[in-house]
């Protein structure tokens, strides 16, 4: 790769000004002309400079094209110093991915054909554990009433209230098995919550969504208006397209 000098004018963009241009590498040279350049620029765009003549337009113009120049030379050379590395990472991700590749690799796949399994299943044994912890707190709660039945009704009678305290505290002992019943229902299951949002009504869901994040709907809609415009579209309803002169 060659670098280019800066054909602006200053001497001291020429490659070696400061050292020997062999002890120096091509990183080196170009960052360089590159902090040369800008140092140049800097000195136009500042302080409210502006072109008062065609001389200067074109003295910037250069300095202009110089820096693209040395940007395209540090691209190149940054594609070159990265291709080995870039080529290694190909090689050794080219390796892995059968294997591990997310969604696509042997482990992934196996792994969501496994947890399908195991889903299908832990979803009925915690249908069955919360079926058997409904009926034991029905149960639980049946035997409450029928105990507080028995005292309503033992009033006067020694031997019905003692029954209805044995049935009382027979009912306190359901409850307390009901309630282990459903805490082992509901943990330890092996499942986690998952939220699914499902759009139904794509209107509603659009209005929904607004109300929620309306930038993101504009920042949506302003960059597909620029790729119409960009494959030749010259009007779109609600945007505003003119032609603006921009320097080359």
């Amino acid at each position: 790769m060659t670098l280019a000098l800066s054909d602006s004018g200053n001497d001291r963009i020429a490659m070696g000004a400061n050292m020997p241009p062999e002890e120096k590498t091509p990183f080196d040279l170009i960052v360089e002309q590159i902090d040369d350049l800008y140092g140049e620029a800097r000195n136009f765009a500042s302080d409210g400079f502006k072109i008062a003549s065609q001389e200067q337009a074109d003295e910037i113009d250069k300095l202009d094209k110089a820096l693209l120049k040395a940007q395209q030379d540090a691209d190149e050379l940054r594609e070159a110093e990265k291709k080995p590395h870039d080529d290694a990472a190909k090689a050794v991700q080219a390796k892995f991915n059968p294997y591990v590749q997310k969604d696509k690799g042997k482990t992934y796949i196996a792994r969501a054909s496994l947890k399908a399994l195991l889903t299908a299943w832990r979803v009925e044994q915690h249908r069955i554990a919360d079926e058997k912890a409904k009926a034991a707190r029905e149960a639980a709660e049946a035997e409450r009433k029928a105990a507080e039945e028995a005292l309503r009704a033992s009033c006067g009678d020694l031997v019905a209230r003692e029954q209805a305290e044995q049935m009382l505290d027979s009912a306190k002992q359901a409850e307390k098995v009901a309630s282990k019943a459903t805490k082992a229902a509901t943990t330890g299951t092996g499942l986690k919550p998952k939220w699914v949002a499902t759009m139904t009504d794509q209107r509603a869901a659009v209005a929904a969504m607004w109300k929620q994040n309306p930038q993101a709907f504009l920042d949506l809609a302003q960059t597909l208006a620029e790729q119409a415009v960009r494959a030749g579209a010259r009007k779109i309803d609600g945007f505003e397209i003119k032609e603006e002169k921009v320097a080359i």
